[in-house]
């Protein structure tokens, strides 16, 4: 697997996971509630915020504009009048971008649009993330990628043909690229997250950092996808599930994501090299456990070893049970009496 740079840290292969609390459009459209989730976020352990950047009017047609949106969760009589309650000002980003700063987190946010795109780059985000509904968005991509920044990908609603596209398109352009597993239903069932992707794509794409973007309830299958090698994992972050929007319900609040952050770190020292070895924290719990070759009898000095002078009992601190058989015909070099630990020092070999 490569590494890429996010924000100043190399994140792949032998590097910790890169965690993202995914505010999205979660503060409500208001920059108090932005920074309390920026605050939070931080104080929970995230590596970087992230919000969504659009221009209303530039992603949605008049039709789509003025679509009836009246329900729970609307912040407007129209589809329109809600996406724009929900949009910062380009002031907001520049505020909550310093803001982001001073709590040591990434600030960074998905461009849904070129101009949005353009904005983002310019206010110095240090990577850019791509929604789901973008993957095949290619334009948009090709767009991003001549950016010269590290990318990341979230591949819900696609199928694998859609994911190789998408990469087939923007790693001629720009190779600093990642690939979240996701599925778009907010939240997912179990039976549709569909971790094994993961391995699928560290075997399709192994030049490519992969990660995981969840939007499932609970912190165990993001911890999960570590185990099974996310290198990067997005979860919705929020300060009340029960907040009016629709992204709420499928968000961790700040005690829930700060579980999954130490849960993973926790996964993260346990997995290890893959070499099997004694611990150092085991020798002395070896020696008060383990057995070793023991005197059945008294055997006399000089003595020719057999079989059924010896047995095994613990302290392992003596000759191991493995190596019984290399005692036989040998010649013990000192009185033993029974039920002592054999010592290789007592026999000549």
């Amino acid at each position: 697997m490569s590494k890429i740079l996010l924000g100043n840290k190399s994140v792949g292969n032998g590097s910790p996971a890169y965690i993202i609390a995914e505010i999205g459009i979660n503060h409500q459209g208001d920059v108090s509630i932005a920074k309390d989730l920026i605050t939070q976020a931080a104080g929970a352990g995230a590596d970087a915020v992230k919000f969504q950047k659009r221009s209303i009017s530039r992603i949605l047609t008049r039709e789509g504009l003025e679509m009836p949106y009246e329900n729970r969760n609307s912040f407007g009589k129209t589809y329109g009048e809600h996406k724009q309650a929900l949009e910062l000002s380009e002031e907001n980003y520049a505020e909550l971008f310093a803001f982001a700063k001073e709590h040591n987190v990434d600030f960074i946010a998905s461009g849904w649009d070129e101009e949005s795109v353009d904005f983002l780059d310019q206010l110095g985000v240090p990577f850019f993330k791509m929604a789901s509904a973008d993957l095949t968005n290619l334009p948009l991509l090709i767009h991003t990628a001549k950016k010269n920044k590290p990318m990341i990908l979230s591949t819900g609603m696609a199928n694998m043909e859609m994911v190789q596209v998408a990469v087939d398109t923007v790693t001629p352009i720009n190779m600093k690229l990642a690939i979240l597993q996701c599925t778009s239903t907010y939240p997912s069932s179990f039976e549709e997250i569909n971790l094994e992707v993961l391995n699928t794509f560290k075997s399709v794409f192994p030049d490519l950092v992969i990660g995981y973007s969840g939007h499932e309830l609970g912190i165990a299958i993001s911890e999960a996808a570590v185990a099974l090698g996310a290198k990067i994992i997005e979860r919705h972050f929020t300060l009340d599930r029960t907040m009016k929007g629709g992204d709420h319900a499928a968000s961790l609040e700040p005690g829930g994501f700060g579980k999954m952050v130490r849960d993973i770190r926790h996964i993260e020292a346990a997995m290890g090299k893959g070499r099997k070895e004694i611990q150092a924290s085991e020798h002395p719990v070896f020696k008060k456990l383990a057995k070793s070759v023991v005197s059945q009898i008294a055997i006399p000095s000089g003595t020719v070893i057999t079989r059924d002078m010896l047995t095994t009992k613990g302290p392992g601190t003596g000759i191991s049970p493995a190596r019984v058989n290399d005692l036989l015909g040998k010649i013990v070099i000192k009185d033993i009496a029974a039920d002592v630990v054999l010592k290789d020092e007592d026999i000549i070999w």
